[in-house]
């Protein structure tokens, strides 16, 4: 038993190397993209729309209506961003039920590199709606004494981001792996199920939480268009 699939290497050339994480998350991220393409490229707007089209309207206006009823209410800037990471997790996490797959959101490596994707879309998504100067003021909020504070909440969410979500995946993956060993085989698949269900809650809290970063930092701009 191995606690990620990091550890899992299948080649390796000094410090590069290209291990099971690396590999199942190009793999999904090929899977999403040409699911994308084939779902998108006949889209219609008669009355009769396919079974697809149908699943991917619902999916879209689920999270555009969650990113306005967090407060980003222009949800056309942000609906890429926020969805891409909702459907990465939610899709890693579905797949865990095909035999032998590990999701990549079960490394530490993964979930970083999707907490470093929000720290870099917040004050990104911040600068576009109020400007350099104006972002950057909000960090001397409401004293410039603030400013050290404000910079390591920035970098304690992000860490709590990525730990949060490889903790609760890692966990799920490794208690159904005991339990193979120790009980029938009903007993985890039932756990599997519930691990499912966790990862779907994950994805939802991390796309949740990913939105309310960006509404904070665009909360001022935000109030001065729709206010």
């Amino acid at each position: 038993m191995h606690l990620s699939s990091d550890e899992l290497i299948f080649w390796q050339y000094g410090f590069a190397k290209l291990n099971l994480t690396i590999v199942t998350t190009w793999g999904l991220m090929l899977v999403l993209s040409v699911g994308a393409w084939l779902i998108t490229r006949r889209i219609s707007n008669d009355v009769h729309l396919s079974r697809w089209q149908n699943a991917l309207e619902v999916i879209v206006l689920g999270i555009k209506t969650q990113i306005e009823e967090v407060g980003l209410l222009e949800s056309r800037k942000y609906i890429a961003f926020i969805g891409t990471l909702f459907l990465f997790i939610v899709v890693s996490n579905l797949m865990a039920i095909v035999p032998g797959y590990e999701p990549p959101t079960g490394s530490l490596s993964t979930t970083t590199a999707l907490a470093i994707c929000v720290f870099a879309a917040v004050p990104l998504f911040g600068i576009r709606e109020k400007g350099v100067t104006d972002y950057l003021r909000s960090y001397l909020q409401p004293t410039v004494v603030m400013l050290p504070f404000n910079i390591i909440s920035e970098i304690s969410r992000t860490l709590a981001l990525a730990i949060r979500l490889f903790g609760n995946v890692m966990s799920g993956g490794m208690i159904i792996a005991i339990l193979l060993t120790i009980t029938p085989l009903f007993f985890p698949i039932l756990m599997k199920m519930l691990d499912l269900l966790t990862g779907m809650v994950q994805a939802y809290i991390f796309s949740i939480l990913a939105t309310v970063y960006i509404a904070a930092a665009t909360r001022k701009e935000t109030r001065k268009t729709h206010g």
